[in-house]
Formats: structure tokens, sequence, C-alpha cells
């Protein structure tokens, strides 16, 4: 697998080839679920999880209503302490803003410590074309990287590798792009883990710039905040002497008060951790400690136009935490490889379409990536409502309509391949609209459904293939109503 996910197939393709891998489909259930269930210990030792998860929701929705005054309000702070802030209009943006910045150091490589962002934007890539090797130095980061491969969770984006793959990965390719592996190297995690830290410990030491992402920014103080597991991130943003956050502009929270809530919130439902293990925190540069030059590169990459959609602008509130994953039984037999974006499972589903739109057959089939159970809605910390927004997208793709695209209000047309879908809705809406019309065909389908097949005809056949329509009864409700409560009624309302 090439390092970029352009070109890749719609959802139903990438999913039928990926479900028929019983090695990727074991590994996933065992990390999802030994993931999820550690969650909900964790999770359940908070009697206020709840309110928690509320304040969560409100603070976040706050933000993004006056996102403008605090996004500018963070940028006066970054300045006032000695940082540099840019704005990245789109992915080619943000990868021109970051080249430009290395290249001004002379240098050709920098360590990474793990951004979504960048894996949105494939700066890794863009770098690359420019001459500048970018080293992953989260430990599933660099799996990843070091096996051409592609991240295909959030929380461990290599939840599809075993231990002996990672072994094997290790053995072969960490000569080549420094340290190699230890002779007779095991799959024991102590040992791999030992490999992995020799491999990095000489880029941290050498390494004169570094990229990151955040978790979250203060916009009081201009704070950038990352949580992490290794001390990997810790190593990134305190021993090169230029730091490069590029961060999403739906990261900010007004103030430190805020950012207590999403402390809580956060390492309770990604690593079911009651805190995380390093919580690293800078503002802007400070001499003799840290990096002496620090630019904030702050992308939008399609969020002001997702945050002009009333119903998808939940999507935001994203805190990145993989709960929804780890409880999706669409991912846990897909894969994150199959959503063809570096945002997989169920929030992925929701939050790809809305920043790339739905004009590509890979974004358009992302809103149906879904059984629609709203597990996902039930472990979100954020209480983001996934199930109403696939459904909202998928009216999208079905009738088109008003978006906004890069600030302009525009209209899309339907995607191709759901005339049949189209019809059937107009169909149902009219009749709807017309009672005496449903009325009769309700009586129709009553009396006639000793002649109903067990399965749809045509295209609704991959979907009737696993699973049986349900039977037609007897005699429709209203009907069932007027005959045994009818005469009834009308005495009562005459009484």
């Amino acid at each position: 697998m090439s390092g970029t996910y352009l070109g890749m197939p719609a959802f139903p393709a990438a999913a039928r080839e990926s479900t028929a891998d019983t090695r990727l489909r074991a590994n996933l259930l065992h990390a999802t679920h030994t993931i999820r269930d550690k969650r909900a210990r964790a999770v359940a030792e908070l009697d206020d999880f709840d309110r928690l998860r509320a304040a969560g929701a409100a603070v976040k929705d706050r933000t993004l209503r006056h996102l403008d005054h605090y996004l500018e309000q963070l940028e006066e702070a970054v300045t006032a302490a000695g940082g540099t802030v840019h704005w990245a209009v789109d992915a080619a943006d943000a990868n021109r803003i970051v080249t430009e910045l290395v290249r001004a150091t002379g240098e050709q490589e920098v360590v990474k410590v793990k951004s979504m962002a960048t894996q949105e934007i494939g700066l890794n890539q863009a770098l690359a074309e420019a001459g500048i090797h970018a080293y992953e130095t989260d430990l599933a980061e660099l799996i990843v990287q070091l096996g051409d491969d592609l991240p295909s969770h959030i929380l461990v984006p290599a939840i599809h590798r075993n231990r002996g793959e990672i072994r094997d990965i290790f053995r072969r390719e960490m000569a080549r792009w420094g340290r190699p592996a230890p002779e007779g190297l095991t799959d024991d995690p102590r040992a791999l883990a030992e490999a992995a830290r020799l491999h990095l410990r000489e880029k941290f030491l050498s390494a004169k710039v570094a990229v990151s992402g955040a978790n979250f920014m203060v916009a009081e103080s201009g704070t950038l905040v990352v949580v992490e597991s290794e001390g990997n991130g810790r190593m990134c943003l305190t021993l090169p002497q230029t730091l490069i956050s590029v961060v999403g502009i739906e990261k900010v929270v007004p103030t430190w008060q805020d950012l207590e809530v999403f402390l809580q919130l956060l390492p309770r439902s990604s690593t079911a951790e009651r805190m995380n293990p390093y919580t690293s925190t800078w503002t802007g540069t400070t001499d003799e400690d840290g990096p002496r030059d620090f630019h904030l590169v702050l992308l939008d990459n399609g969020r002001s136009d997702t945050l002009a959609d009333t119903v998808g602008r939940q999507a935001l509130r994203c805190i990145r935490c993989s709960a929804c994953l780890n409880v999706c039984p669409v991912y846990e037999r897909a894969g994150g490889h199959a959503y063809g974006s570096a945002y997989p499972g169920p929030i992925g589903a929701i939050l790809t379409p809305q920043l790339r739109g739905t004009a590509s057959e890979l974004d358009a089939s992302l809103p149906y990536a879904s059984s629609l159970c709203g597990a996902c809605y039930e472990v979100c910390p954020v209480a983001i409502d996934i199930p109403k927004v696939l459904v909202h997208l998928r009216e999208r793709v079905v009738q088109g309509g008003p978006v906004t695209r890069r600030g302009v209000r525009t209209t899309v047309k339907p995607a191709k391949g759901h005339a049949a879908e189209r019809a059937a809705m107009r169909a149902a809406g009219w009749a709807f609209d017309h009672p005496g019309a449903l009325r009769a065909g309700q009586r129709l389908a009553a009396r006639t459904r000793r002649l109903h097949p067990r399965r749809v005809p045509g295209p609704g056949r991959a979907w009737s293939d696993t699973r049986d329509l349900p039977p037609v009864p007897a005699e429709s409700f209203r009907d069932w109503w007027q005959r045994t409560r009818g005469a009834a009624g009308a005495e009562g309302e005459q009484g």
C-alpha cells in the first residue's frame, strides 16, 4: 500500500476486499474489544461523566459559534509570546508554508509527533517532493511509515498489524531509515519497543526541526497542548531548534478552565486512562528553553465550509479519541483503510465528506459506511450525533442541494448511481402526501402478501442476500384500529 489515500476505491469495494482478510479481522476484533472494554471501566469510575460530556459539547459549540473571535485571540497571544502564526486555506497552502519554513532553516530532515492534520494534507509526501525527509516518532506511526503503509485507526494507527508483522517490518526496514533492528529481534512487545526507542533516539538527538500537531489550543494564553503516552512528543517539542505546529482551526478552546474538561474526557475515552502519561504544553518561545523559533500553521481545509452546515458542523467537536471506532461493527470488520481517509470509522464517515465534498465516488460512499446502530453516539465524549449527520449527508448525496465550498454558497448535483433511491423516496413522499393512495397501497400489499418474494430483485439483491424482507401483515394498523376501536372511539367523541 502506498503512502497516500488518493485514488482509493469507494468504501463498498475496499470493504469487500478487507473483510476477506481473516488476519486483519482477527487483529481488529482483539484490539477494538480490548480497548472498548477498558474504556467502559474507566468511564464508569466517574459519577459525573454524563455532565462532563454535556459540558464538553457545550464548550465546543460555544467556541464554534464564535470561532473567528477565539482564533484572533489565539493569534494575538501566540504572537505576543514570540511565535509566528500562519493561516492556511487548504492542504496545498499548508504544505507550501511548512516546506518554506523548513527550507529556511537549511535542514533536510524533520521529526514529527503524531498529527492527523498532517496526514490529512499529505505533508510527508509534499516534503519528500521538496527533498526533505520526515520521520514519524510515534511507535505506531513509525511502524506504518517503515512498512510503506497507511494509518488505519486514530489512536492506534497500526492496529491492523500484529506483533509478528511488526517484527518483520523492523528487521527489514529499520536499517534503511537509520539505526538497524537488533540482531535476533523477537516479537516480544518489550523487545519491539526497545528497538524503536534505540532507532528513534538518534533522530531526536540530531534533528533541528520538528513538526507537530496539537490536541488543543488555548486562546487566552496562546498555549498549545499535546497529550501522548510514549514521551516522543516531549522529545519533539523540546529538543529541536525550530518547531512547526500544524493544527486545525477547530482545536481552539477559549480558556484553561475549558481545557480542564477535555483533559478529563479525552484520556478515558481514548486510552482508558485517568490521565495521559505525558501532557505537554508550550506557549511561544522562551530563552534557553525549548525551540528558538515557533510557527503555528492554522489549517482550514474545508472546516469553515463544514461550520456553515448547521447539522454537520457538530463533527468539528471531535477531539480524536477514537471511541466511536472501537464500538463500530462496520469498522471492526472492514478496518480503517477502507475509508480512504486519514479519518477512519464513524467520525471519518461524517467528517471527510464535509472537508472534501461528495463529488468523488469514494466520498459519496462514506455516509453509507454505517449500520446506523447508534453505538458511536453513545460513546462519543462530546455527544456528536453521528447517525443524524450520516442521514443528513446521505440526503445530500442522493438529492444534492445547497452547500458551502471555499466560502461560497453553491448547489451540488446528486451523486451518480442513486437514481433508483431518489425515485423511491419521491414515490414515498407522494404517497404520504396522499392518504387515500397510501391506504389503497397498504390494502393491496396485505391482500397479495402470499405472493411477495423473500428477496428483493435487481439492485436490491445485495441487501436481501443477508436478511429476509419483513412479512406484510394481514391488515394495516389503520384498518386494525378502525375495525377494533373505531366504533368505540366514535361513541366516546359523541359522549
